[in-house]
């Protein structure tokens, strides 16, 4: 049914086909289907609620003093928080499958959290952390936290058991190393600064000194995957193409490695963090400004030769300590390349990839993965020519990452819950995936709906701000829409960034060439206005975007609707035809009233509900719908026949806070979280409405039933009549 809009083979997967697609010791495994009644559940033992302790005590440099005493079990207050309140278990335990005891021998882990909120590391890590949290307290062991971000729901007093709200920087760090005296530490859960500190920390030898295990991931992969330099030579020894590029300490050796791989160049930072000081150059005077500021960010930089213009799409991959692996999703990037991954749109799965790209780029995403010794997830980022089938890797993440976060809400696959799992020596054919229970964590996701996610910039705060975007990230939040057609997806993003954008429009532009050749955060209605008032050809437009044809066509459906409407002038005159296409591909009914004389959102609400047009509810399961799935990860679309749950549970609504701007973050994710869980220790079922994928919010067990939905008027009265809500 829907094979017009998905050319990527990824949405269609049988299980017959993993044979066939690079998989070892698990393919005896891949058919299986779990009894969820013989899940376990683990309970942590109980422990006598006492008084807090609100004696804030002093960290000198030398070493910590003791934050808590020795009678007293919970110590929170600012320095450190010491938990042990297991007198009330977390609700999700009897959600979780996999119980086993950890098989690498620890009993005690310490997590690196990622540290203040910054462009480029968001809220992302609070929900991979959380997970990282949970999966350790369901094996047993104990957990120990460093985030001085007190906004964060991993901070909360229900999940870690001991808290450190101090800097996530080597120095601390060593002192709470050498006063807890963990087992193992988590670097790859706390962002680009948990991994810096992390490889620093063995360097020194803190970590062998203390006889401390790095779990997941080794230090060696860690390291390749972040200098470029090494990065590349590892690449070449297993034939896998990386662009031309040579990595350099001095302003001097960069301007003699551009003339020697000519101009236009990049510039990419190591060890930095959403892009931090690269860019483009196209002349020496331009690199000459470009590499001073990048070397004063990072002490290593790479010069590589420019592919601007090309396609840009990644890949998550997972892999055991065993060799097995498996592709999670791929993700193509709506702009071409040129444009930070944070700051452009992505549509997941690919939709312009041939069978013979995705399947190149996925085997050489398993290849590389092995090769590097990942444990756990990484982030494959790739170069791929429009025009022929040559390929190069641009980048390697070997962490949790924005897109990581994004890949998991998008498939239903908890990519940070089967790291942490992954980490403490478990295999992907033994865990179960915990948010279907139906599955392994070795089944590759399937999704039949596609997935939309578009940046939120908050330029307009700033005077005299550049709103052109390129290499180095400068968006503050994303947004997540789910739709069955590119169209319905696209137009629900639009209205999730901003609600002032009711959909897919055009916004004057004196230059509009101008504004559609220069990549900006408002380029999408630069394309909006060449298309709706300016009559530009497809062509025209892909010549100066270069932004895929197939993507343009899809734009061109919305506005030929936007046309059909405009012509009908009055409500009356919509025929239910047209008026169910329009909400198919997206349409909000306030959209719909803007384009016709004389209409409110009410009414053209109330004939679209007379003519018994509404959106059907349809479930997040990874599986296509192939097999049964026990999920709560739910979404709206006009674009289906039937409703995949019956609405019995008549839960109380919270609704969450959305994208992440300025002055509107995670503490409002924390406020959300709170509500459930408080709401859940009364005994009353629950429903999230959100859209932000780098949100606690939106994870698998912290509600009853997850709608990722516009905080919308319309969509918000759907739910609530369809679910008949208590609230």
């Amino acid at each position: 049914m829907y094979q017009s809009f998905i050319r990527s083979p990824s949405p269609i997967r049988r299980v017959s086909t993993l044979l066939s697609r690079g998989y070892h010791k698990t393919t005896n495994t891949s058919n299986r289907v779990f009894n969820s009644t013989t899940s376990r559940i683990f309970t942590p033992p109980t422990t006598p609620l006492l008084h807090k302790s609100h004696n804030l005590k002093q960290f000198s440099n030398s070493h910590i003093t003791p934050l808590c005493s020795t009678k007293g079990r919970i110590s929170y207050h600012f320095y450190s928080t010491a938990v042990n309140d297991h007198s009330r278990p977390i609700k999700q335990t009897s959600e979780f499958e996999f119980t086993d005891a950890p098989k690498v021998d620890v009993k005690k882990v310490l997590v690196v959290g990622s540290g203040g909120l910054s462009i480029g590391q968001a809220g992302e890590f609070d929900y991979s952390g959380s997970q990282a949290i949970k999966a350790l307290r369901e094996s047993g062991v104990r957990t120990v936290l460093v985030n001085p971000n007190i906004a964060t729901i991993q901070t909360s007093h229900a999940l870690a058991d001991t808290v450190y709200f101090l800097p996530v920087t080597v120095e601390y760090l060593t002192h709470i190393l050498e006063r807890e005296r963990p087992d193992g530490i988590l670097l790859t859960f706390g962002g680009q600064t948990g991994l810096n500190v992390g490889i620093q920390l063995d360097q020194m030898g803190v970590l062998s000194r203390l006889g401390i295990k790095v779990l997941g991931t080794p230090i060696r992969t860690l390291e390749l995957s972040e200098d470029r330099d090494l990065f590349a030579q590892a690449l070449k020894e297993i034939d896998i193409p990386v662009a031309e590029s040579t990595a350099v300490s001095t302003i001097d050796d960069a301007l003699a490695a551009a003339e020697q791989i000519g101009y236009p160049v990049i510039v990419r930072s190591a060890y930095s963090l959403g892009g931090l000081g690269s860019g483009f150059a196209s002349n020496p005077d331009e690199l000459h400004s470009l590499a001073a500021k990048s070397l004063s960010l990072a002490p290593q930089i790479l010069v590589e030769k420019s592919m601007k213009g090309w396609k840009e799409v990644e890949y998550e991959v997972v892999r055991d300590a065993e060799n097995n692996c498996i592709t999670v999703c791929n993700m193509e990037n709506f702009d071409p390349l040129g444009i930070h991954t944070g700051d452009s749109i992505v549509v997941a799965p690919s939709q312009t990839l041939s069978d013979e790209e995705y399947h190149m780029l996925r085997t050489a995403a398993i290849k590389i993965i092995r090769h590097l010794g990942v444990v756990g997830e990484c982030n494959v980022q790739y170069a791929l020519n429009p025009e022929s089938l040559e390929y190069k890797v641009i980048e390697v993440n070997a962490r949790l990452s924005r897109s990581s976060a994004l890949a998991s809400k998008a498939t239903g696959y908890p990519l940070a819950f089967i790291a942490a799992k992954i980490a403490l020596g478990h295999t992907l054919p033994e865990l179960r995936n915990s948010v279907t229970k139906t599955t392994t964590a070795c089944f590759e996701p399937s999704l039949d709906y596609i997935v939309t996610k578009i940046p939120r910039w908050d330029l307009s705060k700033f005077q005299h701000v550049n709103r052109e975007i390129g290499s180095s990230m400068k968006s503050v939040g994303e947004v997540m829409a789910i739709g069955r057609t590119f169209e319905e997806s696209l137009q629900k993003a639009i209205r999730q960034v901003d609600p002032s954008f009711k959909g897919f429009q055009a916004l004057p532009f004196p230059d509009l060439d101008n504004a559609l050749n220069v990549p900006t955060d408002r380029r999408l209605f630069a394309i909006g206005h060449a298309m709706l008032e300016k009559n530009y050809t497809i062509d025209q437009i892909h010549n100066l975007t270069k932004v895929d044809k197939w993507f343009l066509h899809k734009l061109g459906n919305i506005v030929n609707i936007q046309h059909d409407i405009k012509h009908a002038g009055d409500l009356e005159n919509v025929s239910k035809e047209l008026l169910q296409d329009a909400k198919k591909k997206g349409f909000s009914d306030a959209q719909i009233a803007l384009m016709l004389q004389n209409t409110t959102e009410d009414q053209v609400r109330q004939k679209r509900k007379g003519y018994g047009i509404t959106p059907y509810v349809k479930r997040i399961d990874t599986l296509a719908a192939e097999f049964p799935a026990q999920t709560n990860y739910l979404y709206t679309t006009y674009n289906a026949s039937t409703n995949d749950i019956e609405f019995n549970e008549h839960g109380t609504m919270v609704l969450g806070s959305g994208v992440y701007r300025i002055g509107s973050s995670v503490e409002f994710d924390w406020c959300g979280v709170s509500a459930i869980r408080s709401l859940r220790d009364m005994g009353k079922k629950t429903i999230m409405v959100n859209y932000n994928p780098e949100t606690v919010s939106t994870d698998f067990d912290e509600c009853d039933r997850l709608y990722f939905e516009e905080l919308s008027y319309e969509r918000v009265m759907d739910i609530y009549e369809a679910e008949k809500a208590q609230g």
